[in-house]
């Protein structure tokens, strides 16, 4: 990998993540490497300037913070095709991100990308966009939405807790109609985020599927449900009389839902990139890890093993 022009994002108003960002520039500038620094965070969003403003390819993005920070490098990236360094600095879960340990000798890691020493993993993401009327009208009123881990579908309101009635439709078929708190559309890179809280299936992230999860369902009957990744999922908000219906990315706020809209969900065209550096990389060490995975109480040998 050249290292020519690199992003650095840090999470927002987090002190070391910032102390090491600063790091990581100065180091980056002595190898005549021109870098892009700036918060990340709820209320800042610095990709549209770095990309808007770059005059040259921009050969990563080193990403400083958690999961949350993560996420947003990848809604802002994967259309560019911008490898994503992510690193748990002042993060908590970290699902999504190397460990700091593997990174605090930074400038061997640079090494290490100079020299191509390092695996690049693709994760499947979703889009979605709101059109008006039926599902023959492909002309859509809104943004695309971009999402790493899920497109959520749930009211939101200041003063009181709503439930929702939405009716799914995968590929042209009405499939059920749900009332509850939402829908949890989500990849199987989300499928350990909001999707696990409620439930859902965990999918391993090299499969390209997309599962659909009811968050407090009101019928026993309505169950997660997982869609091989072409399918098309569409969403219409029922008997929203006070327009309440929202769009989520990621937990980010995306859109309103407006009465007689529906909200079209799919695979993306584009896929997140992310560096890995650790050479044992293992997707069920990390569920063992993260997820607290205790095991049974009693410990039996396997003497089976080795035979």
């Amino acid at each position: 990998m050249q290292l020519n022009q690199v992003i650095i994002a840090h999470k927002a108003g987090d002190s070391l993540s910032k102390s090491w960002a600063e790091k990581c520039a100065r180091q980056l500038e002595s190898r005549n490497c021109r870098v892009l620094m700036g918060p990340s965070g709820p209320q800042d969003n610095p990709y549209p300037v770095f990309l808007a403003s770059s005059t040259q390819p921009i050969d990563m993005a080193l990403v400083l913070g958690g999961d949350g920070t993560a996420l947003s490098a990848a809604r802002n990236l994967a259309a560019d095709r911008i490898p994503i360094l992510a690193v748990n600095v002042g993060g908590n879960l970290g699902f999504l991100t190397e460990s700091f340990e593997i990174f605090k000798d930074s400038e061997q890691v640079f090494d290490r990308l100079a020299s191509d020493f390092y695996a690049l993993q693709r994760r499947m993401m979703l889009q979605a966009q709101v059109f008006e009327g039926s599902s023959s009208n492909l002309d859509p009123v809104s943004d695309r939405f971009l999402a790493l881990n899920e497109i959520c579908v749930k009211p939101a309101s200041a003063d009181r807790m709503i439930t929702s009635i939405l009716e799914m439709e995968i590929d042209g078929e009405v499939v059920d109609q749900y009332q509850g708190d939402g829908l949890i559309i989500a990849t199987p890179t989300g499928s350990t985020a909001y999707t696990v809280a409620a439930n859902g299936p965990i999918v391993h992230d090299g499969m390209q599927a997309i599962t659909v999860t009811p968050i407090c369902p009101m019928s026993l009957s309505s169950r997660p449900i997982v869609l091989p990744a072409g399918s098309v999922v569409s969403i219409w908000p029922l008997a929203d009389y006070e327009l309440n219906t929202k769009l989520w990315t990621d937990s980010v706020l995306g859109t309103s839902i407006w009465p007689g809209q529906r909200v079209d969900v799919r695979m993306a065209e584009y896929r997140a990139k992310f560096i890995i550096l650790r050479e044992n990389y293992s997707y069920y060490q990390t569920l063992r890890e993260k997820l607290q995975w205790a095991g049974a109480r009693i410990r039996y040998s396997n003497n089976h093993r080795d035979n």
